[in-house]
Order: structure tokens, then C-alpha cells, then sequence
């Protein structure tokens, strides 16, 4: 048995194993800018109320934003949309570069195309660790038709098994 205290690498190429969907968070900064990032720790919580998290690693540069923010957006990445993913995944200044964006609930910015989108409300923020976990109340939601963006072992995935007839 390994220790994660030990051996974080082995750790983290642990929690790899575990697949994942992709989300892009969006919200605004206080001086107006727009904010984005990819995030795969995200998942439900509570169904009522309307809950959802995801988490942020302390010490992000998108930091500030999200813990002063009173509503993000969460979009849920289909298959087509890998892209996007990495664009959000890479140079902060690149991010909403041409992207044309629907304005949510506090002026968060909506990206079209995706399999579902949350807009949520601020309402939570935890300390975990070297992460914080954003708690949000979803006060509107909507959701389309499609296969998932999946993440696995470091990399992008698809579904490749037909959907089982119950």
C-alpha cells in the first residue's frame, strides 16, 4: 500500500483512474473581466435544495474572482468540445479571445454548445486542503441532447459503449 503523504504522484495518478466529465466555470471579476477555467471536480450535492460543487486549487489566479463573484456558471463539455476545453486549461489571456459569450445571472458568462449549463449562485465556500470547494445553489439550469467529454488517466475520453436499453 502506498501513502499519499509519501507519494503524491502515485496519488494523484490514483485519482486519474477515476473518469471524470469536463466543466468549464465562468463568472466575472470585479473589474468587469470575464473568468474561465476548466474544472473535472464537479458533481452534485443536493437536489433540495439545488446544489452542486466544484473545487479550485488555493492560490489560483482565478482565485479572487470566484471567492468575490455572487454567481458562476458551470457548462457541462460535450464529446465535440475538447477544444474549448483546452483553451480553457491554457493561457488566461486566450481564454474568451473571439468567444462570443450570453450573459447569466451576475453578469456570468454563458458559452454556448454545451451538453448542460448551471448557473448558480455563490453561496458556499470551504477550505479542503490545498483546494477550496465552492458550494453553489443553482437557480437555473438547462440541458440538451449528446455524448459526454470525459477525462481518464490524463487524457481526453469518449463513451464508446452503446447506451443500454433497460
Amino acid at each position: 500500500m502506498n501513502n499519499p503523504a509519501r507519494d503524491s504522484r502515485a496519488f494523484r495518478d490514483a485519482l486519474g483512474l477515476f473518469a471524470t466529465g469536463i466543466t468549464i466555470v465562468t463568472t466575472r471579476a470585479p473589474n468587469g473581466d470575464p473568468v474561465g477555467l476548466t474544472v473535472n471536480s464537479f458533481n452534485s450535492v443536493s437536489l433540495d435544495p439545488p446544489l452542486v460543487l466544484w473545487s479550485l486549487m488555493c492560490g489560483s489566479p482565478s482565485e479572487e474572482a470566484f471567492r468575490a463573484c455572487s454567481h458562476y456558471a458551470i457548462h457541462v463539455l460535450g464529446a465535440h468540445q475538447q477544444s474549448l476545453s483546452s483553451r480553457f486549461a491554457g493561457s488566461r489571456e486566450q481564454r474568451f479571445a473571439g468567444l462570443a459569450t450570453g450573459q447569466g445571472l451576475g453578469d456570468a458568462p454563458l458559452l454556448e454548445g454545451c451538453l448542460a449549463r448551471f448557473e448558480c449562485r455563490n453561496d458556499i465556500q470551504y477550505a479542503g486542503g490545498d483546494h477550496l470547494i465552492f458550494v453553489g445553489r443553482v437557480e437555473r439550469f438547462e440541458r440538451s441532447a449528446g455524448d459526454p467529454l470525459l477525462y481518464f488517466g490524463g487524457g481526453y475520453r469518449g463513451i464508446d459503449k452503446p447506451q443500454d436499453k433497460p
